[in-house]
């Protein structure tokens, strides 16, 4: 039978998506922090949520799927639902599964079933089994009047939400920004924008000490790796992570490590 969910229960999909954004750098996977056992944040918990504008530059799906969660727990659901829709823009399936669940369930907004529907399907188009289940039983549900409906809001969607259009973007995004790790040279270290606190950078320039502080670029590029095999899950042909290899100079040397901020 088809699982009912209050206004509450949507907050508790949305806060157990985002658990592992609570985690070191925020590239812990959202989605891997759907497990039912696990409690949810609370709002102040996600109001707190650390959101680091650096990783933009190579996941924004994920970047912005965690302004969207801390918008929710600063209770300004406007503002998470319009992070939310960017997040999904860049392929992010847990974005567009909630998306679907708050209009099953009037989340601050109007109950929409065959808007639902309709993002459960985008959700579900790689065949990720926790999403293609959520699809298929809504699905059955649904009258074939809805049904129809539905398929019409999916056409609009596609053309900005589904893989051909997202994925596709995000993972240009995703390669263009290892490749500028590449360019750092092996042995470098890289300041992510947002990892440091404002009020200890003071608007100056990351110095040296600083910057030993920073992670080294490849830590670094494993770590995004892991996000990305998150963001990219099931999207077969595509995305391969790799190990981070140096960028080499024109005699076939590795370039030099050049230590900095990712501003």
């Amino acid at each position: 039978m088809l699982r009912r969910y209050g206004s509450k229960a949507v907050g508790l999909v949305c806060t157990t998506l985002v658990t592992g954004l609570l985690l070191t750098f925020g590239l812990v996977s959202a989605t891997r922090a759907q497990a039912v056992d696990q409690p949810p944040p609370t709002d102040k918990q996600l109001a707190d949520t650390r959101c680091i504008i650096g990783l933009e530059k190579f996941l924004p799906a994920d970047y912005y799927y965690c302004l969207a969660s801390q918008s929710y727990g600063e209770k300004n659901y406007g503002e998470a639902q319009r992070f939310f829709h960017t997040a999904a823009s860049w392929a992010s399936k847990p974005a567009q599964y909630v998306l679907g669940v708050m209009a099953l369930n009037g989340d601050h907004q109007p109950v929409n079933r065959p808007l639902a529907l309709a993002w459960l399907a985008l959700a579900a188009e790689r065949h990720t089994e926790r999403f293609n289940q959520a699809y298929v039983e809504l699905r059955a549900h649904l009258s074939p009047r809805e049904r129809a409906e539905s398929e019409k809001l999916l056409h609009d969607l596609q053309p900005t939400y589904a893989d051909a259009t997202a994925a596709t973007r995000a993972e240009a995004r995703y390669h263009d920004g290892m490749q500028m790790l590449r360019s750092k040279g092996i042995g470098s270290s890289y300041c992510m924008q947002g990892m440091f606190d404002a009020a200890q950078l003071a608007g100056s320039t990351i110095g040296p000490d600083q910057a030993m502080a920073c992670p080294q670029t490849t830590t670094l590029a494993v770590q995004i790796d892991k996000k990305a095999a998150d963001v990219f899950e099931d999207w077969h042909g595509h995305v391969t992570v790799e190990p981070l290899q140096p960028v080499e100079t024109k005699d076939g040397k590795p370039l030099p490590p050049k230590n900095g901020s990712g501003s």
